[in-house]
């Protein structure tokens, strides 16, 4: 296997892992709503909860400050290496380009990051996370010998 070929796999790797993080944080939002109607309890589940939060709050950190996502400079990186800079690659590689990257100007991603982030942290207030079972509660109780 040649160098440029690892490298636009890996590409492609990458390009399949930041749709699956995009997929996980809209999706997510729209499953803890449609959950808490259903009554699904893990769209309660504190960790997923603080997971889901904190993907958004990166994003729309990067947005704000005008940091370009690791995953997309990773991606852009490796294919230039592999000498690819157009985006002709495999099916999945063009497809996957076509949902994520689209031209707006930069502060129309920032305002839609933001609202995003509010209607997740929204959330937390109208379907609200479970408290984890570990937190407030002392580790361990000794019984003292007086208590009996």
């Amino acid at each position: 296997m040649s160098k440029e070929l690892l490298y636009l796999l890996i590409a492609d790797a990458l390009l399949i892992s930041h749709v699956l993080f995009v997929a996980f944080v809209v999706l997510g939002v729209v499953l803890i709503f449609v959950g808490a109607g259903l009554s699904w309890a893990w769209v309660r589940h504190f960790w997923f909860r603080i997971l889901h939060l904190a993907s958004i709050f990166i994003v729309v950190l990067e947005s704000w400050f005008g940091i370009s996502c690791p995953l997309t400079v990773w991606e852009m990186q490796l294919r230039e290496m592999a000498g690819d800079t157009t985006y002709g690659g495999s099916f999945i590689e063009y497809w996957l380009q076509r949902i994520l990257y689209y031209n707006a100007p930069e502060w129309v991603f920032t305002v839609c990051y933001t609202l995003f982030g509010g209607l997740v942290l929204a959330s937390w207030i109208i379907v609200r996370p479970n408290r984890p079972k570990q937190l407030g509660r002392p580790k361990n109780k000794i019984k003292s010998p007086q208590a009996d």
